[in-house]
């Protein structure tokens, strides 16, 4: 969950978040290392009057400032191709879950299921009780099962959405007339939010997305509960 002030990500709570994390703070290392080489280069040539009579045709410095960004941008690409590929695997689903947006809510079918599926609408500032977070909570969530490997089938009635919960490293965009599909496994129980990320009309702000993992004992149980309520 984000919190006030705060400037980086949030708490990773999925295996493909925390890779993310990892390669943000890579990213990150290089972009300082740098920013600060050239902040040096600068200060050192306005400070001093002294010139290098072979500055303007050198060829250490063009082989140098050829083969170090391009050995940069290798670094940069392999850990980055990686997670790409990882965010596309999807292996043995343990439960299927279609999220489809509609203007201005999400509804969700659990396909494992016979006949269990609900709309999931934001609850009404006047409406929430104490601790829950306003424009944030639904008044149905949903709940998987934690440590198991989740499929998310996305796609929209009306027009553009996009399905993104940034705890745990997920954003698909949802297209009318496409199955789009993504994968996650929550590796902690916990409520964790999300918003549309895509811009889809005039309460574009007001759909959220709140996924709950809890441990397989409790989802069976609300599976069972939900089925006797249909």
């Amino acid at each position: 969950m984000a919190h006030p002030t705060q400037l980086g990500f949030q708490d990773a709570a999925s295996p493909v978040m925390e890779e993310l994390l990892h390669f943000h703070d890579h990213a990150l290392m290089i972009v300082f290392l740098i920013s600060t080489m050239v902040l040096y280069i600068i200060v050192a040539m306005v400070s001093t009057k002294l010139t290098n009579k072979y500055i303007l045709d050198s060829q250490e410095i063009e082989i140098v400032w050829t083969v170090l960004p391009a050995v940069i941008l290798v670094l940069i690409a392999l850990p980055s191709l990686r997670i790409l590929y990882l965010m596309d695997e999807v292996n043995d689903p343990h439960l299927t879950i279609k999220a489809m947006g509609h203007q201005w809510y999400w509804s969700y079918e659990y396909t494992d299921y016979e006949d269990l599926g609900f709309d999931s609408y934001m609850i009404p500032t006047q409406d929430l009780t104490p601790g829950q977070f306003r424009l944030l909570e639904t008044d149905h969530r949903m709940v998987v099962p934690m440590e198991s490997p989740i499929r998310v089938l996305v796609s929209a009635e009306d027009v553009l959405h996009s399905w993104a919960i940034p705890s745990l490293g997920v954003k698909m965009d949802a297209v009318p007339g496409r199955l789009n599909q993504t994968a996650f496994i929550a590796s902690r129980p916990g409520v964790f939010y999300g918003q549309c990320s895509e811009i889809c009309g005039a309460n574009h702000s007001f759909m959220p997305i709140v996924v709950e993992a809890v441990p397989l004992k409790h989802f069976e149980s609300w599976s069972t509960l939900m089925l006797e309520d249909a």
